[in-house]
């Protein structure tokens, strides 16, 4: 709740903001306050439900992303036309709406406990000492550099090749689309067998052949079928993604690891706009998107060559046991 406020906050203060220093000091407020609210958004997911059932529940939190994605792009084609500032007040409403709705929904949090900084054993949590979260981490660092080359890249490499580049639109759309559609997939016996490094080996695959279908297609139809390729290996690889960490984690350490893990993400929205565009420039649509497919191909080997077999024979430590309730009668007086 302190962070969806602070994120209101901010963005009422751009909307407000008359210069450009304030518009960035606001901003820097804004990515703060977010990650306040993220990580333990993601670790309430991985205390309400059962560890088998992680990898559904983190792809139902994908989908809803991508549908909430799918009605933030009419939101901000109709308030952009308008008054840009609007858009960020329409914002700033939507955060206190949600903020309102966990304080109306959620169970009253008790009060924190020492034991609860702690994980298993009473030992204090120290994500970065953890060697299988740093490999989770570093190829979730370039997972997620391809997905946000795939956002800066895709308007810029349909303007060459002779599409309007608002059609990205309708491919970002196709892909929210793609990704809530596939969700009962999860459920089919085969796939929610797979093990991880498997599933996620087979969503990086994916993702590379959609990506190679942006390298050689010069129809609209063919730009649809590589989205929809490559948005159901994002599919696969979220959801597993999300889970891997959320079980590496000790109890009590959900939310600090997941923390870890989201700053993949900063540095990839930090690079993928210098990365995306040297490439395009320098290299051509072809090469970019070749490249970025072969990057895929690349992760799939490290996740089954390297990633995997760490993770799996690192010990992880188990919750203590509950202390069971004494019989009737030899319970304390």
């Amino acid at each position: 709740m302190l962070g969806l406020t602070g994120c209101a906050l901010a963005q009422l203060g751009i909307a407000a903001a008359g210069s450009l220093p304030v518009v960035a000091a606001f901003a820097i407020l804004l990515g703060l306050a977010f990650e306040l609210y993220e990580p333990p958004s993601q670790a309430m997911i991985a205390d309400a439900v059962a560890p088998a059932e992680r990898v559904r529940a983190y792809s139902l939190l994908n989908a809803a992303l991508a549908a909430g994605g799918t009605g933030a792009g009419l939101i901000a084609a109709a308030l952009g036309r308008w008054d840009l500032r609007w858009l960020f007040v329409a914002d700033a409403l939507t955060c206190l709406a949600c903020a309102l709705v966990l304080r109306i929904a959620l169970p009253a949090d008790g009060p924190l406990r020492a034991s609860a900084r702690r994980g298993a054993g009473g030992q204090p949590v120290r994500p970065w000492r953890d060697r299988a979260l740093w490999a989770v981490f570093a190829a979730g660092t370039v997972f997620a550099l391809v997905s946000m080359q795939i956002v800066v890249a895709l308007p810029l490499t349909l303007g060459r090749v002779g599409f309007a580049p608002a059609d990205a639109g309708l491919l970002f759309t196709t892909s929210a689309v793609t990704v809530v559609a596939a969700q009962p997939a999860l459920r089919l016996r085969r796939l929610a067998a797979l093990p991880a490094s498997a599933a996620l080996a087979l969503g990086y695959t994916l993702m590379a052949a959609g990506l190679a279908g942006y390298a050689v297609a010069h129809t609209l139809p063919a730009l649809l079928a590589a989205t929809a390729v490559w948005s159901l290996g994002d599919v696969l690889i979220l959801g597993r993604a999300f889970s891997v960490v959320a079980d590496l984690a000790p109890p009590g350490g959900t939310d600090r690891y997941l923390a870890v893990y989201g700053i993949s993400w900063g540095i990839a929205t930090t690079a993928a706009p210098v990365t995306a565009t040297q490439l395009l420039a320098r290299a051509g649509v072809t090469a970019l998107w070749a490249g970025t497919a072969g990057l895929c191909l690349a992760l799939a080997a490290a996740q089954l060559l390297l990633v995997g077999p760490l993770v799996s024979r690192t010990p992880r430590p188990r919750p203590a046991p509950a202390k069971t309730a004494a019989p009737a009668g030899q319970g304390p007086r």
